[in-house]
């Protein structure tokens, strides 16, 4: 696969990224400290955020499997993992963080349990999402500038 080709794929998958609403302003601003000095500063900031979210998932899935639930303490991790979802633009994981903290406010353990399932799902599909966007930025090679997305 050429050199232009792979960039046209990758510029057409980060586009997408948003365009299905995975990203928002916050990545391409992760993008914009970008440089030569440090090619993948976005990479490892994504799997610096995967590798420590990882135990504050674990933590609400422990709290979620306690009766009678602990509210403060579900809304106590959300808020957390919520705060690093939107540092790296997950705007779809940071959606479901917002309706869970919603669900704990209310007292619903059905709907807490619900969002967060939800907002797994949207976890891992980013993930995966971002695994392959990495790799064919690797394949690519270096880029030139950040840009915003139409």
């Amino acid at each position: 696969m050429d050199r232009n080709h792979s960039r046209r794929q990758l510029a057409a998958m980060r586009q997408s990224l948003f365009d299905q609403g995975h990203l928002d302003e916050q990545f391409i601003q992760l993008e914009e400290l970008q440089d030569d000095a440090n090619p993948n500063f976005v990479e490892e900031i994504v799997t610096l955020y995967y590798r420590d979210s990882s135990r504050l998932t674990s933590s609400l899935e422990q709290t979620l499997e306690r009766n009678p639930l602990d509210y403060n303490k579900l809304d106590t991790i959300m808020h957390q993992f919520k705060g690093s979802s939107s540092s790296i633009g997950a705007k779809k994981v940071k959606a479901e963080c917002t309706m869970f903290r919603e669900y704990c406010r209310a007292g619903n353990a059905e709907g807490c349990r619900k969002s967060f399932q939800q907002m797994m799902k949207e976890y891992s599909a980013l993930r995966k999402k971002l695994e392959t966007y990495f790799q064919l930025a690797r394949q690519a090679g270096p880029k030139e500038t950040a840009f915003r997305p139409k």
